[in-house]
């Protein structure tokens, strides 16, 4: 059976990686003082980044129409594939995957939309596992998502919660967490829900308590250094990475500029991971 593999662009992945496994990516909206953009289009994640504490209005982001996934759904099966997995952003934060499911019943027992519950390489790492499976079969494919998400983690140290709050996207008890005396938040993202993992109050403290989080996971089979416009940092926490674990971790560590229209939400200077256990 010849899988054809849909996802959408929060998860975050490379383009070499797209393009080797032949992936559909949807993209998200961003909307900035009124104008859209689809997302990666328009505007580039760094200039996002630089620009965002500026903008006189909070941007706001949108899911793709049911027309984005039709078209690709109907163009995979026109191109031979018998089925197709359509694997999306964390179903409690987005409405993505509803109007990937809205699609699919055009296509009755062709598509099999499936909530990943995470968000960035937390979704793309599904996908990956998903791909690297399909010429297995339909089966397979999915046990793989299953294995991987439930050995995935996925954790952020953010410079602020402001852009959370007022996202709306999670419980105001974590988003009051960051409103405290400039303290930066710790939070981590299971099963689709946002929760809080502690606090400190200086970004050095956050890089620490993040690789103390990361090592205690033990040995990876695939792992990505997150950041919102902050590579130095990020750069800073892989060094340290690899000085105290270069033997638990994978050779090839992705480092990810987060989409604008997950950084929309959790805001500018972020670190963060995910990671997937070894088996």
């Amino acid at each position: 059976m010849k899988l054809g593999i849909v996802t959408d662009s929060t998860s975050d992945l490379p383009k070499y990686l797209i393009e080797q496994y032949e992936l559909e990516v949807v993209p998200s909206i961003l909307i900035i003082e009124g104008k859209e953009y689809a997302d990666g289009i328009g505007i580039s994640r760094e200039d996002f980044y630089k620009r965002l504490p500026s903008f006189q209005t909070q941007p706001t982001t949108a899911a793709p129409s049911i027309g984005d996934f039709s078209t690709r759904y109907d163009s995979l099966l026109t191109r031979g594939c018998e089925h197709i997995l359509s694997i999306h952003a964390a179903g409690a934060l987005t409405s993505i995957l509803n109007i990937a499911q809205q699609a699919s019943k055009e296509f009755p027992n062709r598509v099999t939309c499936i909530d990943s519950a995470s968000l960035s390489l937390g979704l793309g790492f599904q996908v990956l596992a998903a791909a690297e499976a399909t010429e297995l079969g339909l089966q397979a494919a999915l046990d793989a998502i299953k294995s991987t998400r439930k050995r995935l983690h996925v954790s952020a140290a953010l410079d602020t919660m402001e852009n959370l709050r007022r996202s709306g996207r999670v419980p105001v008890v974590v988003t009051m967490l960051g409103s405290l005396l400039s303290i930066k938040p710790l939070i981590e993202l299971t099963e689709g829900e946002v929760k809080a993992i502690g606090a400190v109050r200086t970004t050095k403290q956050a890089n620490e308590r993040m690789l103390n989080f990361l090592l205690q996971g033990g040995t990876f089979e695939r792992l990505a250094i997150l950041h919102t416009g902050a590579e130095a940092r990020a750069k800073e926490f892989l060094n340290a990475v690899m000085q105290r674990a270069s033997q638990s971790v994978p050779r090839d560590i992705l480092m990810v500029n987060v989409t604008t229209v997950i950084g929309t939400h959790v805001g500018p200077n972020g670190l963060g991971f995910a990671s997937v256990k070894a088996v």
